[in-house]
């Protein structure tokens, strides 16, 4: 009992403070000696302990714990809270009601059969490629679902999630506009008899930014694609509807409502959604648990006042002529407890550097990690102003969970810098930069990993996330992949800067705190792929990677490939006259539908 209050709490996440390791020497020692008086003293530093911790403003580390002294950042953790004001609102749900009580109805009828069943196409007026398809049968079946492609290959089909029941609500996604799709619905009974019933959906043209995207494949080996039976490529736009495509290039689902940067597959197969409360705003500040028919499950609403642009990075032109904002700037993970991790500005002279963990039960903010707090103050009290008066001295692209040891890596665009931190507490556990080892205070240079020979040193990368992120592997070796844009903004290689842009995967020992590269592609095409900003890489279930070299030819163009281990591309597309700032962020595939994901108009 005295082992595990003493080490499993007191000790948890870091350095144990002198204090504590002295009076852990001497509780153990009178554990041993007289054990009765132990357990009362065990009781009384549990009311200690109790009170200490009620005194203390924070068991989080911070610059201090560095030796860093006099890092005294802008803002309370109380103020950034304050700034964003993060709630739950239910705008876009009471707009629905209406709508998911009429699917209600259709389901709970007897007047629907698979012969003649209810189809509503697009069903909450947000996701024209997608319908509902509400029916009932007699005997208990599992449903499955085919939207018939034009080409070999380009099927989409599900299985509706719920086994065998009588009663069907079939969400049909992938469906091709303007087109008279040919949709086959096929019941399946316990003893394996099966009946089709074949539906013609009727779709509309694309809207004006998804239509003048123009879409060109000039490669797609199906037989090696990635792709499955559902499979379909994100196309993640920095603003304007996000939409995704086969692999013909087709567009085969978009949302209508605009969003920027944030569109990620939740664990339940909903999506999370950064939009804006119409199309006229601004400012993207509405994250929406929304799902491939359109149909809103949350609303997490964020205050004006932290918004930003990125224009900066890109352009002094693009900085002028841009007024649109965005509250989550890069990127937002789902974390265990089903709360989102996502980064944002605190609402100070400072951008880009700080993240918040939000309840999903309630909507406020209930952890902050102001990275000013935990970097030496050299790297950003003096780092120059941007053309909007603010100091995006870190740049925050990515974050990703890591459930071995429930820690977070990061990735600084304008360090140069991807690090880890133990999510609990703070403290870094390691960081990789080109950033001298002399040029650290001396406390942090212990966290620096060592590369091997002809490992990549990163330069405004993008999209860093763990590939062994299964509970299965150990804390003490991982692996990662990121896109390299190879810009060194900092700390980068000047010696390679501009002359190409890669997905790099890496492997990182942390007992011998080494970091080596193990697979790269990108380099061999050379300054006709680099890209100075944005861009994603996503290693595939099949070992394949999926790239987004987003930012081609200065912006009028992203272009993404899927390559195969050897560095053989499977698929190459190209999207270009996207629209101002409607390039791809990130691209990535994912299936359309997930298995978890269920729609049920009755609840």
């Amino acid at each position: 009992m005295l082992h595990i209050f003493l080490g499993g709490e007191i000790g948890r996440g870091g350095p144990v403070s002198p204090f504590w390791a002295q009076l852990k020497k001497e509780m153990a020692y009178l554990q041993f000696k007289h054990p009765r008086m132990a357990v009362v003293a065990v009781a009384s530093l549990a009311v200690l302990t109790i009170g200490l911790a009620g005194c203390s403003s924070s068991n989080k580390t911070s610059a201090s714990d560095y030796g860093i002294k006099n890092n005294k950042v802008a803002l309370t953790t109380d103020q950034i809270k304050k700034n964003l004001d993060t709630k739950i609102i239910t705008t876009r749900q009471d707009s629905q009601q209406a709508l998911t009580a009429q699917y209600k109805a259709a389901a709970e009828s007897d007047r629907y059969t698979l012969a003649s069943p209810y189809v509503k196409i697009n069903p909450y007026n947000a996701s024209p490629l997608t319908a509902l398809v509400t029916f009932k049968t007699n005997e208990s079946v599992k449903v499955t679902y085919t939207v018939v492609g034009k080409t070999d290959k380009t099927s989409l089909t599900n299985t509706v999630k719920g086994g065998y029941t009588k009663s069907h609500q079939v969400p049909v996604v992938g469906l091709y506009a303007d087109t008279n799709n040919t949709v086959k619905i096929t019941t399946i009974t316990k003893n394996g008899k099966t009946t089709t019933k074949t539906l013609t959906m009727t779709t509309g043209s694309l809207p004006k930014y998804i239509e003048d995207a123009t879409i060109t494949v000039t490669k797609n080996d199906k037989d090696q694609m990635e792709i499955g039976k559902n499979k379909l490529t994100i196309m993640n736009r920095t603003t304007k509807q996000p939409f995704a495509i086969d692999a013909d290039g087709e567009v085969r689902w978009y949302d209508t409502n605009y969003s920027q940067h944030t569109i990620e597959q939740w664990s339940n197969g909903h999506i999370m959604m950064l939009s804006k409360r119409d199309v006229n705003s601004d400012v993207y500040n509405d994250l929406l648990e929304t799902d491939y028919l359109g149909r809103v499950y949350q609303e997490y609403s964020f205050s004006d006042n932290t918004s930003s642009s990125d224009s900066s990075s890109v352009s002094k032109a693009a900085a002028k002529s841009n007024k649109e904002t965005t509250v989550i700037h890069h990127d937002l993970v789902e974390l265990p407890n089903h709360n989102f991790l996502a980064t944002v500005s605190d609402g100070s002279k400072y951008k880009e550097d700080t993240m918040i963990e939000v309840s999903h039960k309630t909507g406020k903010i209930v952890k902050v990690i102001d990275m000013k707090k935990l970097l030496p103050k050299s790297m950003w009290s003096h780092y120059q102003k941007g053309l909007d008066g603010k100091i995006d001295w870190l740049h925050q692209n990515a974050v990703d969970y890591d459930k071995n040891d429930d820690s977070i890596v990061i990735s600084s665009r304008n360090q140069d810098l991807i690090m880890k931190l133990d999510y609990q507490t703070d403290h870094i556990k390691w960081i990789y930069t080109g950033k001298q080892k002399s040029s650290w205070p001396s406390a942090y240079r212990k966290y620096l990993l060592k590369p091997a020979k002809g490992t990549t040193i990163t330069g405004g990368q993008h999209g860093l996330y763990l590939l062994n992120n299964d509970d299965k592997h150990s804390a003490n070796s991982e692996d990662f992949m990121l896109y390299d844009n190879n810009i060194a903004v900092t700390n980068g290689n000047k010696k390679t800067s501009g002359r190409y842009s890669q997905a790099v995967q890496y492997h990182v020992d942390t007992q011998k705190m080494t970091i080596k590269q193990t697979w790269a592609y990108g380099q061999s095409l050379g300054k006709t792929n680099f890209t100075p900003v944005i861009g994603y890489a996503q290693k595939l279930t099949n070992d394949n990677v999926l790239i987004d070299f987003g930012f081609k030819n200065g912006g009028k163009e992203s272009n993404i490939i899927e390559v195969n281990q050897s560095g053989k591309q499977v698929f190459n597309v190209t999207m270009k006259s996207a629209a101002s700032k409607a390039y791809a962020y990130r691209a990535y595939r994912v299936p359309f539908y997930n298995a978890a994901y269920q729609f049920d108009a009755t609840k």
